[in-house]
């Protein structure tokens, strides 16, 4: 009969509730920053854990004969066997290409994710709280700092792909200012347009440092002459997709 009262018992109730919205918190922002673990990924990853950490303190009882208790119950078994499990769910978070290493803020953001479940669980709501607003201030705080402070980091360095369909009159042009605007493009080249014999199409390949790269070089191309059609797209995205 005690074990169903535990069942609902509205300290558990609390706990779990307390795990959802600390949880959404940080996933409200890695979904708007469009982190693939987003929102429903992080609640999840805090409810879970907290659920875990109530397995671990009420499930297993000590074992009792004749009101003599036999055996040591430890509360920790279970709780420690998610920080575990968090590992194999953030290295699936964490990606390679090239040189660029993807993903490891994010599966940070899950490991704490899941303390802060663990800490609901455990009913130390202040503790909790307090890791959710450090937490938030690192993601957005920080993160807003380090991508003004250090733009030139490798870290906001963005590869991008521009396919540009102009007038043949006008593309030795855009061709030479293509050059003079990236000097350290990657690749760039020019051929007519197998569609039009009147159109030339030019595809470049740049890498630049910015918070919105793709809106950014839209409005270094927008307002110049001769431009049929223009195509960028952020290679870094293509190969995590």
């Amino acid at each position: 009969m005690e074990q169903l009262i535990h069942v609902f018992d509205w300290n558990i109730c609390l706990r779990l509730i307390s795990a959802v919205l600390l949880g959404s918190a940080i996933g409200l922002e890695r979904e708007m920053s469009n982190k693939y673990a987003g929102l429903r990924t992080n609640i999840l990853v805090c409810l879970g854990a907290c659920v875990f950490t109530l397995i671990s303190i009420y499930g297993f009882p000590m074992v009792a004969i004749s009101g003599v208790e036999y055996g040591t119950r430890d509360t920790a078994r279970v709780a420690a066997q998610v920080v575990t499990g968090i590992g194999f769910i953030g290295g699936g978070t964490v990606l390679r290409h090239g040189a660029n290493v993807f993903g490891l803020t994010t599966a940070a953001t899950l490991f704490a994710v899941a303390s802060i479940g663990m800490a609901c669980g455990a009913g130390m709501y202040v503790a909790a709280i307090v890791t959710t607003v450090l937490a938030m201030i690192v993601l957005v705080a920080i993160g807003f700092a380090e991508r003004r402070i250090l733009p030139a980091g490798t870290k906001n360095l963005n590869q991008l792909k521009i396919s540009i369909t102009c007038t043949n009159e006008n593309s030795n042009g855009i061709y030479d200012f293509v050059l003079e605007k990236y000097p350290k493009l990657r690749e760039i080249s020019k051929k007519l347009s197998k569609d039009d014999e009147n159109l030339t199409k030019i595809n470049a390949i740049i890498d630049i440092n910015s918070n919105n790269p793709i809106k950014e070089t839209y409005k270094v191309f927008k307002n110049i002459e001769g431009i049929d059609a223009i195509s960028i797209q952020e290679l870094n995205e293509i190969t995590l997709k």
